[in-house]
């Protein structure tokens, strides 16, 4: 096992703000620097901001706009081009529209659009392949397309139906397999854990997230895909009740593994950033039981098989966009009392 941080080497950095307060921009690194895309803005519109982000210089700086407004998209870094894919427009409807960005050109263009409006789609690369999963169509239904874009010919080409519909699932590519977990369809959660062989072209079924619930995070180590807190959502006769659950999927074995009571999460929560740090899981942020967004952080070590608790975020809040660069892990804008234009990371620092 790689050495573990401890909770003392963990601290947080108050970094440069973004130029405007927002929600849902999606994040993506090309080349060390981080590009934040699109988002809503204070007034719940979409928009074009595109922004870089270089962690040497504390700065960021304006990129030309998107051609096209829009929050939520699914974004594929593809060497010196980021590709932008669907998402919310300025009618609040799902987008068929993909765009390609040239770092080296700074040039916007427009390329093939999906074959269908979706927005929450699941991006994957492999070999400067995109793979796009699942999304919410302009019917408002959850799909089950699983397209690949061929950057050669400028198309998108069907592969094998993923065997959920579903959007807003989380995606991690692992050798030759994209995993896809949970996800919603309609207003309610999905627990079903699917893996597509990029060589065999087909999906299998894996045994489903043990605890349904919306706003979970999920976090793949060498060893282990975690599903983390979240909603449970309500039932005939229950509450919605935010959860301290820690699900964990033992990728060599197959199987979802008996958790203790001591691997429960400190603090109730969903919607929260989490991330992987030298060896620790880390959470942060998010809502919970309390009337206010969290600042609470903590860090799983996976020896002692329990949360301890590291330094609160400087700003609480919830609904952050997310990234993992250099021992660090980024929350940018967000919500606290309204969008927010915060940028901070969690580094961990060699002790």
């Amino acid at each position: 096992m790689m050495d573990l941080a401890s909770a003392k080497d963990f601290h947080w950095q108050t970094l440069a703000p973004l130029q405007s307060k927002r929600v849902y921009c999606s994040l993506v690194e090309a080349g060390g620097q981080v590009y934040a895309i699109g988002g809503c803005d204070d007034n719940g519109q979409p928009m074009d901001s595109f922004e870089v982000y270089s962690p040497e210089a504390n700065q960021w700086n304006s990129l030309p706009p998107m051609p096209t407004p829009r929050a939520g998209v699914a974004v594929a870094a593809l060497g010196k081009r980021i590709m932008v894919i669907g998402g919310v427009g300025e009618n609040q409807m799902p987008l068929k529209v993909v765009e390609l960005y040239s770092i080296d050109d700074g040039k916007w263009k427009k390329k093939r659009s999906l074959r269908e409006a979706a927005m929450g789609i699941s991006v994957s690369v492999k070999d400067c392949r995109v793979y796009a999963a699942g999304g919410m169509g302009l019917d408002l239904r959850p799909h089950s397309h699983l397209q690949q874009y061929d950057m050669l010919k400028d198309i998108w080409v069907h592969m094998a139906n993923m065997p959920t519909p579903r959007y807003g699932a989380t995606s991690y590519l692992r050798g030759t397999k994209i995993y896809v977990l949970g996800g919603r369809q309609s207003k309610y959660a999905v627990n079903a854990f699917e893996v597509f062989d990029i060589e065999n072209r087909s999906w299998t079924k894996f045994p489903s997230i043990p605890n349904k619930r919306a706003f979970s995070g999920v976090v793949m180590t060498d060893e282990n895909l975690y599903s983390l807190g979240g909603l449970r959502q309500g039932g005939t006769y229950r509450r919605p009740k935010f959860t301290k659950t820690m699900d964990a999927f033992n990728l060599e074995q197959g199987g979802w593994v008996k958790t203790d009571r001591s691997c429960l999460l400190r603090n109730r929560r969903a919607d929260f950033v989490a991330g992987y740090l030298k060896g620790r899981v880390v959470i942060a942020g998010g809502l919970g039981n309390q009337p206010t967004v969290m600042e609470s952080t903590e860090a799983f070590h996976p020896i002692k098989n329990k949360w301890e608790t590291l330094a609160p975020m400087p700003t609480p809040r919830c609904a952050c966009s997310t990234i993992v660069l250099k021992n660090c892990l980024f929350a940018i804008g967000g919500v606290n009392q309204g969008p927010s234009d915060a940028v901070e990371a969690l580094c961990v620092s060699d002790s």
